[in-house]
């Protein structure tokens, strides 16, 4: 298993990971390409001290970058997890 301060990497804002915050009490996060649902869940009920209910992971792809050359490079794929709460609980995020 691995270390709680590796698995997450920051939180991903956006307007649907803030509109599943206000409507369904769920916390888009940036998380280790690695790591699996039930690290996901150890590491935030540790480092925020609330009780989650499910979490739902989603490998994105890094998008094709060209700047002006024929040789297209890309940025780094990465892995979306969203993290639910126990109702009533929250995170102080940003």
């Amino acid at each position: 298993m691995k270390d709680i301060y590796q698995v997450i990497d920051t939180v991903h804002l956006s307007e649907k990971a803030t509109l599943l915050q206000e409507q369904n009490n769920e916390y888009v996060l940036q998380v280790d390409r690695q790591a699996n649902k039930l690290e996901i869940k150890r590491a935030v009920e540790q480092l925020f001290g609330k009780k989650v209910i499910s979490v739902r992971t989603a490998n994105c792809h890094g998008k094709k970058k060209r700047e002006r050359r024929a040789d297209a490079g890309r940025t780094a794929h990465w892995k979306k997890a969203i993290v639910r709460l126990k109702e009533g609980e929250s995170l102080d995020l940003v």
